[in-house]
């Protein structure tokens, strides 16, 4: 466990090099939300057993973690040569917006360095071979799981055109998300609720279900103390679009920032011309079974409206649809210290027709976070190999 009461499950230190690989993982973290498209790095020197200096990728365009890094040690009057480097991802070797990562290493005279995964875009990749020519010595694969995870959006939009999409789920203990159908309110404490209103103001868009529509009526908007940037736009996936008088909060006070997906032929309904009228926009996306095709979707919010994150908030059946389409990157579950017992209770995922416990999908836990009074776990998909192209593999 890490201060704060948290259980790291995808790297429990064992070793001194996971020990400051953790630091590092811990640094990049500082940047989630600021550096796309670029990923998260952290880094780190280390000399005679102690942390002398510290770094991280902190916004797009800006220093990479291992120039920050040497930045650091030299304002501290700090020689880097006598230091090891741990960092998350293996240092670039191109000129892109800043100059490769391995010149600076190798100027700055550092002769060990510990990687925690390879780089997944092939353009910057081969730093450690360059290093190792130098006569560097290269040490790979500390902590890989956590430092892929780190790395897990960056690898997502080098191989696909859809945004990283985080779901997030409340669910009492015997996983209930609401009393009964069209009833909501707050399962979680303040705690995780002011985590999620952080997280909203990192993504580009919300995106919701019609019945989660239908139901709450909600703003999605990020209301953290904080926050002064602009809002998240609303994007619900809905077979049957909302109409006079009925129309949700979403439609009348923020009709711009408000995205419908719907099937081709709804799109070109009446309705739907009323919504465009009033600032909506409306796309028609293929149909796939009884739902909507979600990847469509989703990669229309980045493609056309640049959004290289996105947060599924609905109810259990786009839960259960992102996650049996693979369009579950990250999921955010928060468990609070309550049960309902009652079988009509809506459930976090719902709307599969599973026979057996072989068709049940299989996720891999990486984050567990005491929220007093709650509980937020973290998951991820199986991890594929490191050769593969496909992050959901």
């Amino acid at each position: 466990m890490t201060s704060g009461g948290r259980w790291d499950l995808a790297c429990s230190p064992q070793t001194e090099e996971e020990r400051w690989m953790r630091k590092a993982i811990g640094l990049a973290r500082l940047g989630l939300g600021t550096t796309a498209p670029n990923p998260c790095v952290g880094a780190i020197l280390v000399r005679d057993g102690q942390m002398v200096a510290r770094g991280w990728h902190s916004v797009y365009g800006g220093p990479h973690a291992e120039v920050v890094v040497l930045e650091h040690a030299r304002s501290r009057g700090i020689n880097p040569a006598g230091c090891t480097l741990y960092v998350t991802l293996e240092p670039c070797n191109h000129f892109g917006k800043t100059p490769p990562c391995t010149e600076a290493i190798l100027a700055a005279g550092i002769r060990q360095v510990v990687v925690g995964t390879l780089d997944p875009n092939r353009q910057a990749a081969g730093g450690a071979q360059r290093l190792r020519a130098a006569g560097v010595h290269v040490v790979e694969g500390v902590c890989e799981a956590a430092c892929r995870d780190l790395v897990a959006d960056f690898r997502l939009w080098q191989t696909t055109d859809r945004p990283y999409v985080f779901l997030k789920l409340a669910q009492t203990l015997d996983g209930k998300i609401a009393p009964r159908p069209g009833t909501p309110g707050a399962i979680s404490g303040l705690r995780a609720q002011r985590l999620v209103h952080r997280l909203r103001a990192r993504v580009g868009a919300i995106l919701i279900g019609g019945g989660t529509l239908r139901a709450d009526n909600p703003q999605l908007t990020c209301r953290h103390h904080t926050f002064h940037g602009i809002q998240p736009l609303a994007a619900v996936a809905t077979r049957t679009l909302p109409q006079p008088p009925q129309l949700p909060a979403l439609v009348e006070k923020r009709p711009e920032q408000t995205i419908f997906f719907t099937t081709p032929t709804e799109a070109q309904s009446v309705r739907a011309e009323a919504l465009r009228r009033r600032g909506c926009h409306v796309h028609g996306v293929p149909e796939v079974g009884s739902g909507l095709n979600l990847e469509a979707a989703v990669t229309i919010l980045r493609c056309t409206y640049g959004c290289h994150y996105v947060l599924a908030e609905g109810g259990g059946t786009l839960a259960a649809s992102l996650l049996e389409a693979g369009l579950a990157d990250e999921i955010l579950l928060f468990i609070a210290p309550k049960v309902l017992a009652h079988a009509a209770a809506p459930a976090s995922f719902q709307g599969r027709t599973t026979q057996t416990m072989a068709d049940a999908l299989t996720l891999r836990p990486t984050v567990l976070r005491w929220m007093d009074p709650d509980l937020l776990l973290t998951l991820h998909p199986p991890l594929c190999s490191p050769a593969s192209s496909n992050p959901l593999a």
